[in-house]
């Protein structure tokens, strides 16, 4: 088994400099003095602590979102105003939709297409609107407005307060790296995909699961990885990695205590509504087997240049069946690849670089890649590869692909752009991420670029928990190793 690159033990302070080691903070640390002096002192700060900073950062992309986001917020989106500004979002139409006007509960009076727990959000919501709307009426001390405003502005601060949890869980994560939190918490993905649903549940739940894995809690990391299947499908994908993970450092015995604790997390929330009200807990569902292509997916625009691709032209609520089964056999492949190079990787992978590719994998061949769920992918990616000008980039990206989005719904005729510009933009996006990827892969491949494990002597995985510093036991017969395994003594620190 090879061991962690070896990398000389760095000068004070103890802990990683991003103005000495990433071209990009360097750079942006010219307007503020230039980057932090050998001298200067670290670690006794009285208040501005890194997690302080990076929650500042946090709470002033925040603002920024949500002066994006005001002018939709009452609900008057007369003349398009939700694509001509760029704040369109789901929850002021579905506060109607679904009868959260009216007062009724998601799933028990009105079926809703999202998991049981983000409905549970939504409630959340609209009971604290309709206490403080209560209130506004009753007392005439507080500002009075629209039901719809009201709950909206709960909605954007109970989000608010989840986007707070990713940085705090991702700073956790990240050993003697914490400002590498400050790539969650000045995110542009942060700042255009914040408010557009309620995605951040799920990333929050996450990521405060892999941080108890990561303080070896596999029962707590359990509970929140379950709680975050109740929102989102995708933690799945992370109980995956470990399982993989675990199986190579044959560490299987806290997996089985995460995985069996997340299936009970998950049934008690789910459980409950799928007894009493079956066939709207069984909408989400549904909807994933019979809707057909996200606009935003690689499959929409193969739909749009070769018409008869797959299933072709399909009749109004006729499932997409070859489709379907095209992308479960490709994320059965992407699975298959993820674990061969978990399996087969020089030096077992770090849990964020598995988690990253496999959630990527799962976003690219899917037929549904929403444009907000890149936040399922940020605290991910910062973890897997901590470097400013790759992960810049990808959002770029991603922000240009929803200042396309919303210009193609706009349409061509009312100064919108046609559907071969916005295609064009999802293309980007998908490059993008694949770049990303494949430097993600190579790192992997060559343990020796990997930053994380070049900033600080001895690290192996500051998120692997069990598995941080453990001995292989499980992997696949290589002929040689890489040459980067056995120049780990030649690697300097970063």
């Amino acid at each position: 088994m090879s061991s962690p690159p070896q990398v000389a033990a760095p000068p004070w302070p103890d802990r990683v400099v991003p103005t000495w080691t990433d071209p990009v903070a360097v750079q942006a640390s010219e307007a503020v003095g230039g980057p932090w002096g050998r001298h200067a002192v670290t670690g006794r700060a009285l208040f501005w602590t890194p997690l302080r900073v990076c929650l500042l950062f946090t709470v002033l992309v925040l603002s920024v979102a949500w002066a994006k986001q005001a002018p939709c917020a009452d609900g008057d989106w007369s003349g398009s105003k939700q694509y001509t500004h760029l704040c369109y979002n789901d929850a002021v139409p579905l506060f109607g939709i679904h009868g959260l006007a009216a007062g009724e509960v998601p799933y028990l009076d009105s079926a809703v297409e999202y998991p049981v727990l983000s409905g549970g959000l939504m409630q959340l919501a609209a009971v604290v609107a309709r206490g403080y709307d209560g209130l506004a009426a009753g007392s005439g001390l507080l500002p009075d407005s629209v039901p719809v405003q009201t709950y909206y502005v709960v909605t954007c601060l109970l989000l608010s307060v989840l986007a707070l949890v990713v940085t705090r869980g991702v700073l956790g994560l990240t050993g003697r790296r914490p400002w590498d939190a400050a790539m969650v918490g000045l995110s542009p993905v942060l700042l255009f995909y914040a408010f557009t649903n309620w995605d951040l549940l799920a990333v929050a739940l996450t990521t405060l699961g892999m941080w108890a894995w990561a303080r070896q809690r596999p029962v707590v990391a359990g509970v929140l990885l379950g709680l975050g299947i109740a929102a989102k499908l995708y933690p799945v994908l992370v109980l995956g990695v470990l399982l993989v993970l675990c199986l190579r450092a044959g560490r299987l015995r806290p997996w089985w205590t995460t995985a069996v604790t997340a299936g009970l997390a998950w049934l008690v929330v789910d459980l409950p509504i799928a007894v009493l009200a079956p066939e709207n807990w069984a909408r989400f569902f549904e909807l994933n087997g019979t809707r057909p292509a996200n606009p935003e997916s690689i499959w929409a625009i193969a739909l749009h240049w070769f018409p008869g691709f797959l299933d072709g032209p399909l009749a109004e609520g006729e499932s997409p069946t070859v489709l379907n089964a095209t992308v479960a056999v490709l994320l059965v492949l992407c699975a298959a690849g993820v674990a061969w190079l978990a399996l087969a990787a020089p030096l077992r992978p770090r849990l964020p670089q598995l988690a990253f590719l496999l959630v990527a994998a799962f976003l690219l061949v899917n037929k549904v890649y929403s444009p907000q769920y890149a936040l399922w992918l940020l605290p991910l990616a910062v973890l897997a590869r901590p470097r400013w000008r790759s992960l810049l980039l990808w959002q770029a990206t991603e922000a240009l692909v929803w200042t396309m989005t919303m210009l193609y719904y706009l349409g061509a005729d009312n100064r919108g752009v046609d559907v071969e510009w916005f295609y064009l933009a999802v293309g980007l996006r998908d490059a993008a991420l694949l770049l990303l990827m494949a430097l993600v892969v190579h790192e992997i491949w060559h343990p020796d670029t990997d930053l994380v494990r070049r900033s600080w002597p001895g690290t192996d995985d500051p998120a692997g928990g069990f598995l941080d510093g453990a001995p292989d036991v499980v992997t696949l017969r290589r002929r040689r190793q890489p040459a980067s395994a056995s120049r780990s003594s030649e690697i300097s620190s970063a």
